[in-house]
């Protein structure tokens, strides 16, 4: 080879090199946190898969100007994990912001550790109105609603129905008592009467102390405020002590997780959730196509598309400011009627995005069907005591 070829093929080689530099995109860190395990991990392994579909996709647009990598903490549902990891994320000045929790219990036990690191993030799941309106974070906002709204429509609908009296089964959580607030004062301003409250622990196993008084009261509707597992063990306690009620729950136990718990007592079980179904929403279709293709183990759940709306959204925001925790922070202040898969997203002058619609729920032949959809609002099919 002569030495003209050979300088020619080195300058060859490293043009090309060169350009393979050039086409590298910088690598961008973001978090989520969710419940991976316990008894709502199905709503954690959902919401995390959402927010992997929002990483996968936006590293596969050619128009992205980073390639991120998703860093997955588990905060197990516990509000000391939650301390914990969130700690751990937060101080990491690698990850840039984060899609964090369903429970509200923890999400309202970290906003002082995102606010303390100047931390970005947006809750995907949790409910509670303290966990924006509590003080005023930049650092932290909300794509869900919040519990205030999903209790006015559920004592709407009781209301409507022509129930009038109620017994309050609630966590001891600030999730559980939250929803006990929010749902007595709806629920007596439409002229309802509670004729008693139960806090119960996250642990218990055993209602039979609590589900005995109620049955003496014997109110119409069982209201529970609470998640998942505690939800299965108190519907079947209910029919073991022959207690007829409605059985009422709020947007904790939205999962199919319950209705696998308890079978064929799911049948007539109320709930309710903040924005319109999945299918429903504006991107729905969009979502569950890409998700499927995907061929994750866990279904997205729920608030799966609100988790990947949140990632979403922080991914819009460095790709627009760049990589800097205070200039994400900043832009996502101004966030105005921006578009995502659940409709169009304001957040206010407390970083909370406000949902209009509210889902009313009812369990149909195995399934959470729309209220308005259901047998049970034609008449055709009777809740107990369903006028």
């Amino acid at each position: 080879m002569r030495s003209g070829q050979a300088i020619t093929i080195i300058a060859a080689a490293a043009l090309a090199a060169s350009i393979g530099i050039a086409d590298a995109k910088d690598k961008v860190k973001v978090g989520f946190i969710g419940p991976l395990t316990g008894g709502v991990s199905a709503n954690g392994l959902g919401g995390r898969n959402s927010a992997d579909l929002a990483v996968k996709l936006r590293n596969a647009d050619p128009k992205s100007k980073y390639e991120y990598e998703l860093v997955v903490l588990d905060d197990e549902c516990k509000p000391n994990v939650a301390v914990q990891v969130a700690t751990k994320m937060a101080a990491d000045k690698e990850i840039i912001g984060a899609a964090t929790h369903y429970c509200s219990a923890t999400a309202i036990a970290t906003v002082d550790v995102y606010h303390k690191f100047g931390f970005p993030i947006i809750v995907w799941g949790a409910v509670l109105p303290d966990i924006t309106y509590r003080n005023k974070y930049a650092e932290v906002h909300r794509v869900n609603g919040t519990m205030i709204n999903q209790n006015d429509a559920n004592a709407e609908l009781l209301h409507k129905v022509g129930y009038k009296t109620v017994a309050i089964i609630h966590d001891t959580t600030d999730y559980g008592k939250g929803h006990n607030q929010y749902f007595t004062k709806a629920f007596e301003k439409l002229g309802g009467k509670v004729l008693g409250r139960f806090g119960v622990t996250a642990d218990q196993q055993d209602f039979t102390a609590e589900l005995t008084q109620i049955k003496a009261l014997n109110p119409e509707v069982i209201y529970f405020g609470g998640l998942t597992p505690i939800g299965v063990r108190i519907r079947a306690q209910m029919d073991k002590l022959g207690i007829k009620a409605v059985f009422d729950g709020t947007s904790g136990i939205v999962s199919d997780a319950f209705i696998q718990g308890v079978g064929p007592l799911a049948e007539g079980v109320l709930a309710f959730r903040e924005g319109a179904p999945t299918e429903k929403l504006p991107g729905g279709k969009f979502f569950l196509e890409k998700y499927n293709a995907q061929k994750y183990d866990n279904p997205p759940e729920a608030y799966g598309a609100f988790a990947y709306s949140a990632m979403s959204m922080i991914l819009d925001s460095i790709e627009k400011v760049g990589p800097d925790r205070k200039k994400v922070i900043a832009d996502l202040a101004n966030v105005k009627d921006r578009d995502s898969i659940v409709g169009k997203i304001t957040f206010d002058d407390h970083g909370q995005n406000t949902v209009a619609v509210i889902t009313k729920y009812v369990i149909q032949d195995g399934k959470f069907v729309e209220w308005d959809d259901s047998e049970y609002a034609s008449g055709k099919r009777k809740l107990p005591g369903q006028k």
